[in-house]
């Protein structure tokens, strides 16, 4: 799917040459640690294929490189700068956070109450999580919620507005204990910009512009697509299609889950946003009331709750940065890597991932902005800044990751051929196309509608424009969907359950290919003919 969360961490091999652009924001000389940078972003954009990106370091609270590399869009010249606007996705997180502190530092809330009082009609699917529910709950990912759950009522964009998607949480199932285990999460942080709303009196994005924005000196931030002007310089997505064709991605709007993903910032932006919260919520001098937020919600923001399981590293080589301790505070993730301390986040959404990466003991904050998803490009980047400030031997991250690539794309069609090998070709539908037709519902997501259309299968999700695709038979009652749209790089089996009557009593989905976006949460569906 488009999530613009945290994506999946699949590295995609790509291998083509990009047009180089862009100058630096500002005509200081890089420090020693960033020498041999340019060539060496211009290798990972060539060996990732990423079209174009945005990058700003800040060190002991001064901005050090602020620079655009390449296009805004593939096939065009127009060049990536430090004020080029990106979809920061799920680096939204943090905006909300610090809006719910900013709350807290006014007395206005607090973080353990509870969100039925303030929001007495905000329901989950277990009565006692229901009643337990605190606003820290909201933004850690321990609620009982699968991964991604509940994703497909905003992405791709869909027609429910805010409170509606709040309103069906109810019907969500939950799929672990409450406060047991990491689970990512964006749904909840819609609930918690219902929350500022009806704290606040202001809508989510009034008072992250009011009080975050402006006194942050932010000018060209934006916190919806809808307030960018047509001509404006923002930066396109780009997914590997099918046949590793680079495609453009239409730009889409997050209207009913903002506050997990919404903006759209800058390099130039994003590098006083980082000045900020190293300095511990400090405004710059130039700026009026001094702070943000006060110092104890920053180490209430940067202190752990849940704890994040430590997978094993893919290779050998990357076993010096695995994370020897890993959880998630109130809107960041924090760790300790190669000795340092890290306050980080990712994010991605509309063919674009992005770093908001915090060293707060070596006062060092870096902001990469990509417009391609391939997180892969932006890590081989991170760690070469860090080696060059740690005043290490640069290792070389580019290889080593587009070495993981060429392994992980291979674990990815060997699961596809899995499938195909496991496929009884010769079977046919227990029914005619005809009888599969028809609509379906599920509790939480709403209506899905099969049509016959020319001999085929058509299904379509009421709410998501988007989602349309085709059917072809794979085997027995089980379906492909192929979407129209086919940057979605989200094709699902679909598998019809009969009653003993030869009727169809339920549909069922998933995702085809482990490269799925965790946010397509096909699996969670219940469908059930309408009748």
């Amino acid at each position: 799917m488009q999530a613009f969360m945290m994506r999946s961490t699949r590295i995609i091999l790509l291998g083509a040459v990009i047009w180089l652009a862009g100058g630096a924001a500002n005509a200081a000389p890089a420090p020693k640690a960033l020498v041999g940078l340019d060539a060496y972003i211009g290798r990972v954009l060539n060996g990732f294929q990423v079209p174009g990106l945005a990058l700003a370091v800040v060190k002991d609270d001064s901005v050090v490189l602020e620079k655009g590399y390449g296009v805004r869009e593939v096939g065009h010249r127009e060049p990536v700068d430090a004020n080029t606007l990106f979809a920061i996705a799920s680096n939204t997180k943090a905006f909300t956070s610090t809006a719910l502190a900013i709350l807290v530092d006014a007395h206005k809330l607090d973080w353990s109450d509870r969100v039925i009082d303030h929001l007495p009609w905000f329901a989950m699917s277990d009565a006692y999580v229901t009643r337990e529910m605190t606003i820290r709950d909201l933004l850690v990912h321990r609620s009982g919620l699968g991964e991604g759950a509940g994703d497909l009522l905003f992405t791709p964009a869909t027609l429910y507005s805010a409170e509606e998607l709040v309103r069906r949480l109810r019907y969500v199932p939950l799929r672990g204990g409450f406060r047991d285990t990491y689970a990512y999460d964006n749904v909840l942080y819609a609930v918690a910009g219902q929350v500022i709303e009806h704290v606040s009196g202001q809508s989510w994005t009034d008072f992250v512009r009011e009080h975050i924005f402006e006194p942050v000196g932010m000018k060209d931030t934006k916190a919806t697509l809808h307030e960018i002007p047509a001509g404006a310089n923002v930066a396109t997505g780009h997914v590997l299609a099918e046949h590793a064709h680079l495609q453009a991605v239409p730009m889409a709007a997050l209207d009913s889950d903002l506050p997990a993903g919404g903006v759209y910032s800058t390099a130039h932006d994003m590098a006083k946003w980082v000045r900020v919260h190293l300095n511990e919520g400090k405004l710059p001098d130039n700026a009026q009331g001094g702070r943000l937020f006060s110092y104890r919600r920053q180490w209430e923001m940067w202190s752990m709750v849940t704890p994040m399981p430590i997978a094993d590293p893919p290779g050998p080589a990357l076993a010096p940065i695995t994370p020897a301790l890993l959880g998630y505070g109130l809107g960041w993730v924090l760790s300790s890597q190669r000795g340092l301390r890290i306050v980080s986040h990712t994010g991605g959404w509309a063919g674009q991932v992005s770093t908001v990466f915090l060293v707060p003991d070596m006062h060092l904050g870096i902001v990469i902005l990509t417009n391609q998803e391939v997180p892969a490009a932006f890590r081989s980047i991170l760690w070469r800044i860090i080696d060059g400030f740690q005043n290490v031997t640069p290792t070389d991250w580019a290889a080593i990751y587009l070495q993981l690539a060429k392994a992980h794309g291979g674990a990815a069609d060997d699961e596809w051929t899995r499938h195909v090998a496991a496929r009884d070709a010769n079977t046919v539908p227990s029914l005619p196309l005809a009888r599969y037709a028809g609509t379906y519902r599920d509790p939480w997501y709403g209506d899905v509608s099969l049509t016959l259309d020319a001999g085929r299968l058509v299904m379509k999700f009421s709410k998501t424009p988007r989602l349309v695709g085709d059917l072809e038979h794979w085997q027995h009652d089980t379906f492909l969907v192929r979407w129209r749209e086919r940057a979605l790089n989200a094709d699902a089996f679909v598998t019809f359950s009969l009653t003993p009557d030869g009727a169809v009593d339920a549909v069922s989905m998933q995702a085809a290919s482990g490269n799925t976006d965790f946010s397509y949460d096909f699996q969670d569906l219940r469908l059930k003919p309408v009748h």
